[in-house]
């Protein structure tokens, strides 16, 4: 068996006017994230992660914000493609853990949901899926509320040996 690990991480300005997406969930909050995308920074962390576990470059690799077909696109269909690569590759994913740093909104109430989102577009169970959310205490910024942003890491095992 082959396992392999790999880190993510995201980051994305408040703007206004856009709804702000995270994890798969859109979150009642003033301000949503600015990106070529829906800028949802945890699925995006997610999804680096992975490419990265299975050694298979990075998001902007493979869904370039210089191409127009991606503008405003839906971040699950971006993971859920990112999913199909990785599986094309001879991986399974195994877990995954995330942490999105903001001062605000809360996350806490919205996490389920959201790891029933991302377990869905990666065709797993819930219960391969954590989501949990810190601050920064303030400082620089995430902390000055300017933005949003995701760290994560996932598992992934070699289907094919």
């Amino acid at each position: 068996m082959t396992v392999r690990t790999g880190i993510g991480y995201d980051v994305h300005r408040f703007v206004a006017g856009r709804p702000l997406r995270l994890g798969g969930v859109t979150i009642p909050h003033g301000f949503g994230l600015d990106g070529h995308s829906d800028a949802d920074v945890l699925l995006h962390a997610i999804a680096d992660a992975l490419l990265g576990a299975a050694a298979l470059g990075d998001i902007g690799e493979h869904f370039p914000p210089s191409d127009p077909a991606y503008r405003d696109a839906d971040s699950k269909i971006l993971l859920a493609t990112v999913r199909e690569i990785v599986h094309a590759a001879g991986f399974a994913v195994i877990n995954v853990d995330a942490t999105v740093i903001a001062e605000a909104p809360r996350i806490g109430a919205h996490a389920p949901a959201m790891c029933a989102a991302i377990a869905e577009c990666l065709q797993i169970r819930k219960e391969q899926v954590s989501v949990k959310a810190t601050t920064n205490e303030g400082m620089g910024f995430i902390g000055r509320g300017e933005g949003i942003a995701a760290l994560a890491v996932a598992t992934l095992e070699r289907t094919n040996q």
